[in-house]
């Protein structure tokens, strides 16, 4: 399929939520400040200027019966999917006729609409295959966190390469300096694929790459496809723990 820059580009934003989840079971329905994360995830998504439609694509009744309570979309999915992309793609068949699918992280509440927006307009070169965030990382600590994975672009601002360890690699520099000597970009974990790439991504195997960084993204590099890449300085708390939400829920009183 290629796009046409004339024809306007129809986005769908899909939200997968499951209720198994080793760290935090149950998370799309914890509630916070009076709404569970799953309904401040959807509202938010809503209000983004970009999609032509939201829905929630999950495998659980109990998540399809709360959605629909608060008058949202929701596909149900199959339960072996092993990724939210996977499950994107199934939820896509569900839902033909649109150019775009946008993968909306379901445990970032307070996700900012612009960010996905964002993300869309990558779509408004028909070229683009996929698409993700990026932001600039300010903090030696963060620099060195293996959970914050590390992205080098080329000069199309497309991903060259994400890895856990800092990249590149500044010989002859010391770590503490590296922040003053190059710009470093973190990964912001939102994606966006053409409706056809997403269908062709969930058929390829494991790459080699992917199982040394666990890191899914590099299976459709290693592959050949392009990432098209956006810089943003926005940047909303996700919510992997017990943990994590206490702060969330005293960063959002």
């Amino acid at each position: 399929m290629s796009l046409s820059s004339a024809t306007p580009v129809r986005i769908l934003g899909l939200i997968p939520a499951r209720y198994a989840s080793t760290r935090f079971p149950g998370k799309p329905l914890i509630d916070i400040h009076g709404k569970s994360m799953i309904q401040r995830v959807y509202e938010q998504a809503s209000t983004s200027a970009t999609l032509s439609e939201v829905a929630v694509a999950t495998d659980d009744e109990r998540i399809r019966a709360h959605v629909e309570g608060f008058g949202g979309k929701v596909i149900m999915t199959a339960n072996t999917h092993q990724s939210g992309t996977d499950r994107c793609a199934e939820a896509a068949r569900q839902l033909p006729g649109f150019d775009v699918v946008i993968n909306i992280q379901g445990d970032e509440p307070y996700i900012d609409s612009r960010q996905i927006d964002l993300l869309g307009q990558c779509f408004s070169d028909p070229k683009t295959e996929l698409a993700t965030l990026v932001k600039i990382i300010n903090s030696t600590e963060e620099l060195h966190n293996v959970n914050s994975p590390k992205v080098i672009l080329n000069t199309l601002s497309e991903a060259l390469y994400f890895s856990r360890t800092p990249i590149p690699y500044l010989r002859d520099k010391e770590g503490d300096a590296w922040l003053s000597e190059h710009t470093f970009y973190k990964h912001i974990g939102v994606y966006g694929y053409r409706a056809d790439i997403l269908e062709a991504i969930t058929k390829l195997p494991v790459s080699l790459l992917e199982k040394a960084e666990s890191l899914e993204q590099l299976r459709w590099l290693e592959n050949g496809y392009k990432i098209k890449v956006a810089v943003t300085d926005i940047e909303t708390k996700a919510i992997d723990t017990p943990e994590d939400l206490k702060a969330v829920l005293k960063q959002n009183k």
